[in-house]
């Protein structure tokens, strides 16, 4: 810590630099709801904006607690102010999660969750806030008003991040300023120079935009349709910018490609786009024809496939789809296609079939390694091979039905992994469709909360499929997840 920046300094910037910290006066606002004051000194507990000079400084938070001391963070105010909550009642993050969990009913709630909320990964519903607050023995309004500003500066900072992205290809391809070499440290800045010196893309700048279409599909178990889809479109920009002039790495950049745009589909239609959907299957499919990489037209075949028009078309699809992914080295996609062919086939009434492809699935999952194949076979995880078997056996009302939704629950475990709330859903349709209404319904309602607390697109088909299968008495819950379905 600098001389001369204390903690009492609570008008005061520090600002990292190559020479070291440095302490400097600076006009504060600060906004503290009247909760956080401390009641002994009256003093409010909260964050300080702190915003770098032109020496090379970085921009933060200072989180100020009298009597302790400063602490640089970037976190976003309502995760602080969280954070403050919890701290206030005393608890551990395990503590507040169980203190959640009995305010709500639900045992949703878990540590890992709420280390997100108050790290700023992630922002709680209005129905997780109700149960906050009275957990915490806080009124609610505040905390709904302050959400809702956190989430308009989510928005605004995805905004910034996507047309950041849009402006380094615009300025490139229009030969607009130039780079300098300061920014080609970074690995867009390296791509952006590469392009506007006309030259080819290195290995490492390739080797980003591969990784980071990879990392998307992995981020699409944990994340909303709408919050992923301006990063998707974004970064599909920024591949197609660099393909003119890719080099050698011209094959794995269209793969790549086309790997993006097979999720710009996915987003879109969960988000009712169908059209733009469609357009982005028809890139993929292009994209596989251009690289001579079958695969790739298999997993437009397989998200396609959930928007077929009639289950014989679907079917169609996810056999032309599990023939692309024939041979070795595609053992997790080809799990997927015969799952999602299983899945469509049960539905159509065609027992046999959906057996020996359920059959054949699990077989192939046998000799899975998803992380050293396709990069977008990652969401294949085994909860979601899980779900797809609680899905057929649900539909036939399988007699290992019961047996196979015991081990999808101790998979689980005790924290809902990103990919859990797809499990939860099946789970919760296929017990219904199985005639086990009870324990279905209380599924059903695990589902609901964690669906909002973990978004992802896949939530919302579940939704609907859930609130079909439910008895009249639960008519609140079919209301609140067909609204969730629909927003």
């Amino acid at each position: 810590m600098p001389s001369g920046c204390g903690a009492d300094d609570v008008g005061a910037t520090v600002v990292a630099s190559r020479s070291g910290w440095r302490c400097c006066p600076v006009r504060v606002h600060v906004h503290i709801a009247p909760w956080l004051r401390d009641p002994e000194q009256g003093k409010p507990e909260g964050e300080i904006f702190v915003k770098g000079g032109n020496s090379g400084g970085v921009e933060g938070r200072i989180g100020f607690l009298p009597r302790i001391g400063v602490r640089l963070m970037a976190v976003d105010p309502f995760a602080e102010l969280l954070r403050h909550l919890r701290r206030s009642a005393n608890r551990t993050q395990d503590e507040q999660a169980g203190a959640i969990n009995a305010a709500s009913g639900r045992a949703t709630m878990t540590r890992r969750e709420v280390n997100r909320y108050e790290n700023g990964a992630n922002v709680p519903t209005d129905h997780t806030l109700g149960s906050i607050a009275l957990a915490c023995g806080v009124p609610l309004e505040p905390l709904l008003r302050e959400a809702k500003a956190a989430r308009a500066r989510r928005r605004e900072k995805n905004k910034a991040e996507a047309e950041d992205l849009d402006d380094v290809k615009r300025r490139t391809l229009l030969g607009g300023a130039v780079i300098g070499a300061a920014a080609a440290a970074e690995p867009w800045g390296r791509l952006a120079y590469a392009l506007s010196k006309g030259s080819k893309i290195d290995p490492m700048s390739a080797g980003v935009l591969i990784d980071h279409a990879a990392r998307l599909h992995i981020d699409e178990l944990s994340e909303s349709a709408l919050n992923l889809q301006a990063r998707v479109e974004a970064h599909l920009d920024a591949i197609t910018a660099a393909l003119p002039r890719a080099g050698t790495h011209e094959r794995a950049l269209t793969i790549a490609a086309g790997e993006t745009a097979a999720l710009a589909g996915w987003v879109a239609w969960d988000l009712g786009e169908h059209d733009k959907a469609t357009s982005y299957y028809g890139v993929t499919a292009e994209c596989a024809k251009k690289a001579g990489h079958p695969p790739l037209r298999a997993l437009a075949l397989g998200y396609a496939s959930y928007g077929a028009p009639t289950p014989s078309k679907a079917l169609e699809m996810l056999s032309q789809a599990a023939q692309d992914v024939r041979g070795r080295g595609n053992a997790t996609a080809a799990a997927w296609a015969l799952g999602r062919y299983a899945e469509e086939a049960a539905q159509s009434g065609d027992d046999v079939g959906a057996l020996r492809a359920l059959e054949q699935a699990r077989f192939a999952y046998d000799f899975a390694d998803p992380t050293s194949e396709q990069a977008w076979v990652r969401f294949v995880t085994p909860y979601r091979m899980d779900s797809l078997t609680l899905s057929v056996y649900g539909e036939l009302k399988r007699q290992e039905l019961t047996a196979t939704a015991d081990s999808a629950v101790e998979r689980l475990g005790g924290e809902l992994p990103d990919s859990g709330v797809v499990v939860l859903g099946d789970l919760a349709s296929a017990l219904l469709r199985g005639g086990d209404v009870d324990r279905g319904t209380y599924v059903a309602h695990q589902f609901a909360a964690a669906a909002e607390s973990k978004p992802n697109t896949m939530g919302r088909q579940r939704a609907q499929a859930i609130a079909a299968g439910l008895p009249d008495t639960e008519h609140d819950l079919a209301s609140h997840l067909l609204t969730f379905a629909t927003v």
